[in-house]
Protein backbone atom coordinates (compact mmCIF):
# COMPACT_ATOMS: atom_id res chain seq x y z
CA UNK A 1 0.00 0.00 0.00
CA UNK A 2 1.35 3.65 -0.92
CA UNK A 3 1.54 6.32 1.51
CA UNK A 4 -1.82 7.85 1.97
CA UNK A 5 -2.43 11.51 0.30
CA UNK A 6 -4.18 13.93 2.41
CA UNK A 7 -5.77 15.86 -0.68
CA UNK A 8 -7.55 12.67 -1.82
CA UNK A 9 -8.44 11.47 1.80
CA UNK A 10 -10.09 15.18 2.14
CA UNK A 11 -12.02 15.19 -0.98
CA UNK A 12 -13.18 11.10 0.23
CA UNK A 13 -14.69 12.66 3.04
CA UNK A 14 -16.30 15.13 1.22
CA UNK A 15 -17.65 12.33 -1.07
CA UNK A 16 -18.73 10.11 1.49
CA UNK A 17 -20.98 13.36 3.51
CA UNK A 18 -22.17 14.41 0.35
CA UNK A 19 -23.19 11.20 -1.13
CA UNK A 20 -22.68 12.64 -4.45
CA UNK A 21 -19.57 13.49 -6.90
CA UNK A 22 -21.24 16.19 -8.58
CA UNK A 23 -22.08 18.12 -5.04
CA UNK A 24 -18.32 17.11 -3.45
CA UNK A 25 -16.77 18.85 -6.70
CA UNK A 26 -19.07 22.22 -5.91
CA UNK A 27 -17.78 22.26 -2.70
CA UNK A 28 -14.10 21.36 -2.93
CA UNK A 29 -14.44 23.97 -6.22
CA UNK A 30 -12.82 20.56 -8.50
CA UNK A 31 -14.76 19.21 -11.37
CA UNK A 32 -16.07 15.67 -10.74
CA UNK A 33 -14.11 14.25 -13.22
CA UNK A 34 -10.90 14.97 -11.28
CA UNK A 35 -12.44 14.05 -8.19
CA UNK A 36 -13.64 10.70 -9.49
CA UNK A 37 -9.69 10.24 -10.89
CA UNK A 38 -8.49 10.81 -7.23
CA UNK A 39 -10.41 8.46 -5.99
CA UNK A 40 -10.05 5.54 -8.74
CA UNK A 41 -6.41 6.42 -7.74
CA UNK A 42 -6.77 6.20 -3.93
CA UNK A 43 -8.83 2.71 -4.52
CA UNK A 44 -5.99 1.35 -6.48
CA UNK A 45 -3.19 2.31 -3.82
CA UNK A 46 -5.39 0.49 -1.35
CA UNK A 47 -6.45 -2.50 -3.33
CA UNK A 48 -10.16 -2.32 -2.10
CA UNK A 49 -13.16 -0.85 -3.93
CA UNK A 50 -14.47 2.13 -1.39
CA UNK A 51 -17.49 3.43 -3.07
CA UNK A 52 -20.25 1.91 -4.70
CA UNK A 53 -22.47 3.87 -7.26
CA UNK A 54 -26.14 3.71 -7.04
CA UNK A 55 -28.97 5.84 -8.55
CA UNK A 56 -29.11 8.87 -6.70
CA UNK A 57 -25.47 8.94 -6.10
CA UNK A 58 -22.80 6.96 -4.36
CA UNK A 59 -22.11 5.37 -0.84
CA UNK A 60 -19.24 3.83 1.01
CA UNK A 61 -18.53 0.02 0.19
CA UNK A 62 -17.72 -1.88 4.28
CA UNK A 63 -13.75 -0.89 3.40
CA UNK A 64 -14.65 2.64 2.44
CA UNK A 65 -16.74 3.01 6.07
CA UNK A 66 -13.51 1.76 7.84
CA UNK A 67 -10.90 4.21 5.54
CA UNK A 68 -14.08 7.25 6.35
CA UNK A 69 -13.23 6.35 10.46
CA UNK A 70 -9.64 6.19 10.18
CA UNK A 71 -9.44 9.38 7.65
CA UNK A 72 -11.67 11.51 10.05
CA UNK A 73 -8.48 10.88 12.95
CA UNK A 74 -5.66 11.38 10.41
CA UNK A 75 -7.07 14.52 9.01
CA UNK A 76 -8.06 15.56 12.62
CA UNK A 77 -4.46 15.05 13.48
CA UNK A 78 -3.10 16.74 10.38
CA UNK A 79 -4.87 19.75 11.32
CA UNK A 80 -3.58 19.83 14.93
CA UNK A 81 0.02 19.15 13.74
CA UNK A 82 -0.76 22.28 11.14
CA UNK A 83 -1.62 24.18 13.84
CA UNK A 84 0.53 23.13 17.00
CA UNK A 85 3.52 24.40 14.25
CA UNK A 86 1.75 27.34 13.14
CA UNK A 87 1.60 28.13 16.38
CA UNK A 88 5.65 27.85 16.93
CA UNK A 89 6.11 29.49 14.02
CA UNK A 90 4.38 32.24 15.88
CA UNK A 91 7.08 32.43 18.54
CA UNK A 92 5.23 30.28 21.24
CA UNK A 93 7.65 28.19 23.12
CA UNK A 94 5.21 25.27 24.47
CA UNK A 95 2.03 23.75 23.10
CA UNK A 96 -0.24 21.97 25.91
CA UNK A 97 -3.46 19.96 24.87
CA UNK A 98 -5.40 18.48 27.40
CA UNK A 99 -9.11 16.63 27.35
CA UNK A 100 -10.87 16.59 30.65
CA UNK A 101 -14.43 15.53 32.13
CA UNK A 102 -17.04 17.60 32.34
CA UNK A 103 -17.19 17.72 36.11
CA UNK A 104 -13.09 18.44 36.25
CA UNK A 105 -13.81 21.14 34.12
CA UNK A 106 -16.37 22.60 35.90
CA UNK A 107 -15.16 22.46 39.15
CA UNK A 108 -11.78 23.46 39.19
CA UNK A 109 -9.47 22.96 35.97
CA UNK A 110 -10.16 26.08 34.43
CA UNK A 111 -9.52 27.78 37.57
CA UNK A 112 -6.44 25.64 38.08
CA UNK A 113 -5.10 26.11 34.35
CA UNK A 114 -5.60 30.13 34.59
CA UNK A 115 -3.43 30.40 37.39
CA UNK A 116 -1.06 28.33 35.77
CA UNK A 117 -0.94 30.64 32.54
CA UNK A 118 -0.77 33.98 34.47
CA UNK A 119 2.36 33.24 36.17
CA UNK A 120 5.08 35.51 33.92
CA UNK A 121 7.28 32.66 33.57
CA UNK A 122 4.59 30.62 31.54
CA UNK A 123 4.01 33.58 28.93
CA UNK A 124 4.89 31.34 26.36
CA UNK A 125 2.94 28.52 26.82
CA UNK A 126 -0.62 27.60 25.02
CA UNK A 127 -3.06 25.27 26.95
CA UNK A 128 -5.60 23.74 24.50
CA UNK A 129 -8.44 22.05 26.92
CA UNK A 130 -11.43 19.84 24.94
CA UNK A 131 -14.26 18.29 26.86
CA UNK A 132 -14.92 14.78 26.64
CA UNK A 133 -16.51 11.79 28.79
CA UNK A 134 -14.04 9.65 31.06
CA UNK A 135 -13.58 6.97 29.00
CA UNK A 136 -12.92 9.55 26.17
CA UNK A 137 -10.58 11.38 27.75
CA UNK A 138 -8.64 8.34 28.42
CA UNK A 139 -9.01 6.63 25.25
CA UNK A 140 -7.95 10.18 23.71
CA UNK A 141 -4.17 9.87 25.74
CA UNK A 142 -4.16 5.89 24.33
CA UNK A 143 -4.47 7.20 21.11
CA UNK A 144 -2.19 10.24 21.25
CA UNK A 145 -5.20 12.81 20.74
CA UNK A 146 -3.46 15.24 23.81
CA UNK A 147 -0.85 14.71 25.94
CA UNK A 148 -2.89 15.12 29.16
CA UNK A 149 -6.00 13.64 30.23
CA UNK A 150 -8.07 14.80 33.68
CA UNK A 151 -10.62 12.35 34.99
CA UNK A 152 -12.43 10.00 37.60
CA UNK A 153 -9.81 8.03 38.66
CA UNK A 154 -12.29 4.73 38.64
CA UNK A 155 -11.64 4.09 35.19
CA UNK A 156 -11.07 0.27 34.76
CA UNK A 157 -7.56 -0.22 33.59
CA UNK A 158 -6.94 3.07 31.94
CA UNK A 159 -3.54 1.31 30.70
CA UNK A 160 -1.93 4.66 31.23
CA UNK A 161 0.34 6.40 33.48
CA UNK A 162 -1.27 9.21 36.26
CA UNK A 163 -0.63 11.26 38.93
CA UNK A 164 -3.64 12.37 41.41
CA UNK A 165 -5.72 15.59 41.24
CA UNK A 166 -8.52 16.79 43.09
CA UNK A 167 -11.28 15.26 44.63
CA UNK A 168 -15.33 16.16 44.82
CA UNK A 169 -18.35 15.36 46.36
CA UNK A 170 -21.58 13.97 45.35
CA UNK A 171 -24.37 15.20 46.32
CA UNK A 172 -28.34 14.75 46.26
CA UNK A 173 -29.82 18.27 44.14
CA UNK A 174 -33.15 18.97 44.58
CA UNK A 175 -35.70 21.78 44.27
CA UNK A 176 -36.16 23.22 47.97
CA UNK A 177 -40.38 21.96 47.42
CA UNK A 178 -38.89 18.41 46.80
CA UNK A 179 -40.12 16.22 50.04
CA UNK A 180 -36.35 15.36 50.20
CA UNK A 181 -35.32 18.89 51.12
CA UNK A 182 -36.48 18.58 54.15
CA UNK A 183 -34.07 15.89 54.84
CA UNK A 184 -30.45 16.83 56.03
CA UNK A 185 -28.64 13.50 54.66
CA UNK A 186 -30.32 10.51 52.78
CA UNK A 187 -29.55 7.22 51.82
CA UNK A 188 -29.15 6.30 47.78
CA UNK A 189 -32.27 3.95 48.57
CA UNK A 190 -34.42 6.90 49.50
CA UNK A 191 -33.90 8.44 46.23
CA UNK A 192 -34.95 6.03 44.05
CA UNK A 193 -38.70 6.66 44.61
CA UNK A 194 -38.43 9.83 42.51
CA UNK A 195 -37.55 10.97 38.85
CA UNK A 196 -34.24 11.88 38.23
CA UNK A 197 -32.48 14.23 35.53
CA UNK A 198 -29.06 12.93 34.64
CA UNK A 199 -26.09 12.95 31.75
CA UNK A 200 -26.41 9.79 29.08
CA UNK A 201 -25.77 6.50 30.25
CA UNK A 202 -22.37 5.58 29.35
CA UNK A 203 -21.19 8.79 31.18
CA UNK A 204 -19.27 8.29 34.55
CA UNK A 205 -21.65 9.40 37.39
CA UNK A 206 -24.73 7.50 35.43
CA UNK A 207 -23.10 4.11 35.63
CA UNK A 208 -21.99 4.36 38.82
CA UNK A 209 -25.17 5.06 39.93
CA UNK A 210 -26.82 2.42 37.89
CA UNK A 211 -24.76 -0.50 39.38
CA UNK A 212 -25.41 1.42 43.00
CA UNK A 213 -29.45 0.74 41.85
CA UNK A 214 -28.65 -2.64 41.13
CA UNK A 215 -27.17 -4.13 43.93
CA UNK A 216 -30.56 -2.51 46.06
CA UNK A 217 -32.25 -4.54 43.41
CA UNK A 218 -33.93 -1.44 42.52
CA UNK A 219 -33.55 0.83 38.95
CA UNK A 220 -33.74 4.44 38.29
CA UNK A 221 -36.52 6.39 36.96
CA UNK A 222 -35.18 8.91 34.73
CA UNK A 223 -37.31 11.28 33.55
CA UNK A 224 -34.75 13.60 31.59
CA UNK A 225 -31.72 13.18 29.99
CA UNK A 226 -29.51 15.59 29.56
CA UNK A 227 -26.33 16.47 28.15
CA UNK A 228 -24.64 19.18 30.64
CA UNK A 229 -24.35 19.61 34.14
CA UNK A 230 -25.53 23.20 33.62
CA UNK A 231 -28.98 21.29 31.97
CA UNK A 232 -29.08 19.18 35.10
CA UNK A 233 -29.13 21.85 37.42
CA UNK A 234 -32.51 23.75 35.37
CA UNK A 235 -34.28 20.99 35.33
CA UNK A 236 -33.85 20.43 39.14
CA UNK A 237 -34.66 24.27 39.34
CA UNK A 238 -37.50 23.44 37.44
CA UNK A 239 -38.76 20.84 39.62
CA UNK A 240 -38.58 18.08 37.43
CA UNK A 241 -36.79 15.52 38.77
CA UNK A 242 -34.05 15.34 41.11
CA UNK A 243 -30.36 14.35 40.30
CA UNK A 244 -26.72 13.38 41.90
CA UNK A 245 -24.37 15.72 41.36
CA UNK A 246 -20.99 16.79 42.74
CA UNK A 247 -21.38 19.87 45.10
CA UNK A 248 -17.93 21.61 44.04
CA UNK A 249 -19.98 21.97 41.07
CA UNK A 250 -23.26 23.74 42.43
CA UNK A 251 -22.60 25.44 45.87
CA UNK A 252 -21.28 28.89 44.22
CA UNK A 253 -24.89 29.45 42.19
CA UNK A 254 -27.10 27.18 44.24
CA UNK A 255 -28.84 29.95 46.09
CA UNK A 256 -29.39 32.16 42.99
CA UNK A 257 -30.87 29.07 40.95
CA UNK A 258 -33.41 28.07 43.59
CA UNK A 259 -31.54 24.75 44.58
CA UNK A 260 -30.70 22.63 47.96
CA UNK A 261 -27.82 20.28 48.11
CA UNK A 262 -28.71 17.10 50.17
CA UNK A 263 -25.83 15.23 51.91
CA UNK A 264 -25.90 11.79 50.85
CA UNK A 265 -24.58 8.50 53.30
CA UNK A 266 -23.07 6.67 50.67
CA UNK A 267 -19.28 5.70 50.94
CA UNK A 268 -18.66 6.49 47.37
CA UNK A 269 -19.55 9.83 47.56
CA UNK A 270 -15.75 10.89 47.53
CA UNK A 271 -14.79 10.76 44.21
CA UNK A 272 -10.85 11.46 43.04
CA UNK A 273 -9.83 12.45 39.72
CA UNK A 274 -6.13 11.59 37.94
CA UNK A 275 -4.06 13.44 35.84
CA UNK A 276 -3.26 10.98 32.80
CA UNK A 277 -0.39 10.51 30.24
CA UNK A 278 1.04 8.37 28.43
CA UNK A 279 5.26 8.49 29.77
CA UNK A 280 6.02 11.14 32.00
CA UNK A 281 8.98 11.08 30.28
CA UNK A 282 7.80 11.74 27.12
CA UNK A 283 6.48 14.65 28.21
CA UNK A 284 7.14 18.30 26.71
CA UNK A 285 8.46 20.65 28.87
CA UNK A 286 5.26 22.57 29.39
CA UNK A 287 2.79 19.87 29.64
CA UNK A 288 5.61 18.84 32.95
CA UNK A 289 4.96 22.01 34.09
CA UNK A 290 1.56 21.75 33.84
CA UNK A 291 1.43 18.40 35.58
CA UNK A 292 3.63 19.81 38.49
CA UNK A 293 1.33 22.99 38.72
CA UNK A 294 -2.12 21.12 38.70
CA UNK A 295 -0.89 19.20 41.65
CA UNK A 296 0.16 21.64 43.49
CA UNK A 297 -3.40 22.91 43.30
CA UNK A 298 -4.30 19.33 44.29
CA UNK A 299 -2.14 19.63 47.43
CA UNK A 300 -3.43 22.83 48.67
CA UNK A 301 -7.31 21.40 48.45
CA UNK A 302 -6.03 18.68 50.60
Amino acid sequence: MRDLDLTSLRLFVTVCETRNIARAGERANLAGSAISKRLAQLEENLGVRLLVRRRRGVEPTPAGETLLEHAHTLLGNAERLAHDLGSYAAGVKGQVRVLASASALAESLADDVASFLRQPEHAAIQVHIEERQSRDVVRGIRDGVAALGICWDAIDDPGLASHPYRSDHLALLVHPDHPLARCTRVRFEQTLDYDFVGLPSNSAVPLMLQRAAAELGKTMRLRVVVTSLDAVQRVVGANLAISVIPREVVAPHADQRLLQLVDLQEDWVERRFAIYFRDEKALSPAAALLVAHLQACARQQA
